[in-house]
């Protein structure tokens, strides 16, 4: 079971409390219950992942597993009421990423089958697709893949080469691989359990192309497991992590299937050819469609958030129990967790661990609302996407960083299997390139900025523009003569906690991060400027040459979503202690923001070389004024040792302390202990100096 929270701490020593219980029901967030009923089934032991099977024997498992989720209605979430359904979008989300505490094959051969495969047949085909295949999809029936990366093309997915051509002669679509690089990769379910498929295709129908669009197609035989005839397939075998989804490759030598298995919400054919679409632009049919299937990015950003949660919980436990080295007392150790170093390794981990909590839920809430319709535009599709590449990016980042830091903070305790560190990040590695490479997908987001910043230039008149490019041009000559930086010596002269206090200032803060982001799209929009005028490979050559600078911006903005979000939740906390314990870590994320980019906000004159001083200094008294409620703010995530599954984080390294103390106390005032050589020594000189 769950341990139980206490509702407060004790007060530590700067005279703060923190709230744990209440805390946690903010870090909850919306879908509250369905995380608790969530955290429940991933509890279960037999969704547990077994360590050391081989990846067959994992396979096996892993597939069982999906039967227990159906059992325990722990899926079915988003699907229509109509097919026993719930048609709760965002709950589905939060529910289906918490299992990654179970294990992380379960939780994406769940997305494979619900989240890709079964929400690709809700949401890209009709009611009649729907009736007729999702009551297998969601009882495991039908276990199916979805088909969309090709070797060749990874997320380049508009480039895809299979096709489904038309044959109006017969009604039907021939599904065709026409090189080998055009083959199907890295699919779940393919491997061994798919009965079906979501396959991604060019539809040319009348010898045109009208782009890719998602086609059902059968791919075994359910009696003996065997492809139907025209398919075929590899088993990618072992992979780095992820072992228990049986992954592989699947191409199509002209495969008949029945023109109705086009699934077709965003584009139809008739019988006799006739293509038709309710969005008559390629491209932007082509977004919509993909648009429809953001939610596994979405699912990952939570889950990757999850993940970095259990390790801060396992690593802050074990540096507030493990000691190590005596320099501070002839006779008792150090605990780990108040070595400024562990305290600058851990905690700021911990600090973007809670912004990008509260990021996911902002998430997850804009999710819900496109996917309920009650918040369905085209902007607030566009917006959902942005988010999700941008969060999806930095937060499986940010979990891979956080798993090895932990694993490396806990040495060789770390190293061990038992601990989780090792295989969760070796699970979630490949979290950083699949539903979308993180570098790709920040690409997406910077194109998104960039066309915000055309936007507001397009119907200006020319008075107002020339006004905004002189205005431009005399922030950028404040900037980077250096008037700014004499502006801010000299209001930050004389007084060093003066200087830090304006650093620690909410709006200071959001200012810089604001002003760089503002800043980095601008000088990337300006040198752009002229590629639309170009031919095509110099107007490319521009902009490659600007690529690093874009994706630098994207991140950036990313970084400044995740501080407001964490800022917004700080306001709704009303409890003084918490409140206070909050800020300061909010100005640890924000401050880390500043020092990382420190190089880039001297260079443009945004801090003065006094100001930057003070940052480094200022965070290390953040981190001790944080010390002692660590244990605390991991506290409030909510998890039990049925969670966590790791031996460090059990109390079994404080009962090993408390034990070796007692050994050399009682040494210590025995008569019958060995002495200290060094003892000898100093009684030695001391004797030789009378």
């Amino acid at each position: 079971m769950t341990e139980v929270m206490t509702s407060t701490t004790a007060p530590a020593s700067d005279g703060h409390t923190v709230d744990v219980a209440a805390l946690g029901e903010l870090l909850l967030g919306n879908w509250a219950d369905v995380r608790r009923q969530a955290r429940a089934l991933a509890g279960n032991p037999e969704l547990h992942k077994v360590e050391g099977l081989s990846h067959t024997e994992h396979r096996l498992r892993a597939f069982k597993q999906l039967g227990i989720l159906v059992q325990q209605d722990g899926v079915h979430r988003a699907f229509p009421s109509r097919l026993g359904g719930n048609d709760d979008h965002g709950g589905n989300v939060a529910g289906f990423e918490e299992l990654v505490l179970a294990d992380p094959s379960v939780q994406i051969k769940a997305g494979v089958q619900w989240g890709l495969f079964g929400s690709a047949v809700m949401h890209l085909g009709s009611a009649e697709h729907q009736d007729k295949w999702l009551p297998g999809i969601m009882s495991l029936e039908i276990p199916g893949c979805f088909a969309m990366t090709e070797i060749g093309h990874g997320s380049d997915v508009a480039s895809i080469a299979t096709t489904a051509t038309y044959d109006s002669s017969t009604g039907e679509f021939v599904i065709n691989t026409p090189f080998r690089a055009a083959w199907k990769e890295y699919i779940g379910n393919a491997a061994v359990d798919g009965l079906a498929a979501v396959v991604f295709a060019q539809l040319i129908t009348r010898g045109v192309n009208h782009g890719v669009h998602a086609f059902y197609v059968q791919l075994r035989d359910p009696a003996t497991k065997e492809f139907f005839p025209g398919i075929d397939g590899l088993d990618d075998s072992i992979k780095g992590g992820l072992n228990g989804i049986d992954n592989g490759r699947l191409c199509f030598n002209n495969v008949r299937i029945p023109r109705s298995n086009l699934l077709n919400r965003y584009g139809d054919v008739t019988a006799d050819g006739v293509y038709s679409s309710p969005i008559a632009s390629p491209g932007r049919r082509f977004f919509t469609m993909l648009g429809t299937l953001v939610q596994g990015r979405v699912s990952l950003n939570g889950a990757a958030v999850a993940a970095s949660k259990v390790a801060l919980k396992i690593a802050i436990q074990y540096a507030t129990e493990r000691r190590q080295f005596n320099a501070a007392s002839d006779t008792e150790e150090v605990v780990l967790m108040d070595y400024q170093r562990h305290q600058r390794r851990l905690l700021p981990l911990l600090a973007t661990t809670y912004a990008a909590t509260f990021a996911h839920e902002q998430l997850l809430v804009k999710f819900d609302g496109v996917f309920s319709g009650a918040h369905d535009s085209d902007e607030d599709r566009q917006d959902l996407e942005t988010l999700a590449a941008a969060l999806k990016s930095m937060t499986t980042w940010h979990a891979l960083d956080t798993l090895q830091e932990c694993r490396e903070a806990c040495g060789g305790a770390g190293f061990m299997v038992e601990n989780r560190f090792t295989s969760l990040r070796a699970d979630l590695d490949v979290y950083a390139t699949f539903e979308g490479d993180n570098t790709v997908l920040l690409q997406l987001v910077a194109k998104r900025l960039l066309a915000d910043y055309s936007k507001e230039f397009r119907n200006l008149d020319f008075g107002v523009l020339a006004r905004f490019v002189v205005g431009q041009a005399a922030d950028l000559t404040l900037n980077r003569t250096g008037l700014r930086q004499v502006a801010q010596f000299v209001a930050d002269s004389g007084s060093p906690q003066k200087s830090a206090k304006a650093l620690k200032d909410e709006d200071t803060q959001h200012e810089l991060l604001v002003g760089r982001v503002q800043t980095m799209v601008a000088d990337v929009a300006g040198a752009l400027k002229e590629a639309a005028k170009l031919p095509k490979d110099k107007a490319a050559e521009i902009f490659n040459d600007n690529q690093n600078e874009l994706i630098e911006a994207a991140r950036a903005h990313a970084e400044l979503l995740q501080w407001e979000a964490f800022t917004e939740a700080l306001h709704r906390v009303e409890d003084a202690g918490t409140k206070k314990v909050l800020t300061r870590l909010r100005d640890l994320f924000g401050l880390g923001l500043i020092e990382k980019h420190l190089d880039w906000y001297l260079m443009n004159g945004r801090v003065s070389m006094q100001r930057a001083r003070t940052l480094g200094p200022y965070i290390n008294r953040l981190l001790a004024k944080l010390r002692p409620h660590a244990l605390d703010l991991v506290d409030a995530f909510g998890y039990g040792p049925e969670h966590l599954r790791a031996t460090i984080a059990t109390g079994i390294e404080r009962e090993r302390q408390d034990e070796a103390r007692d050994y050399f106390r009682i040494q210590r005032a025995s008569s019958d202990g060995p002495v200290d050589e060094k003892v000898l020594i100093q009684r030695a000189k001391a004797s030789a100096k009378k």
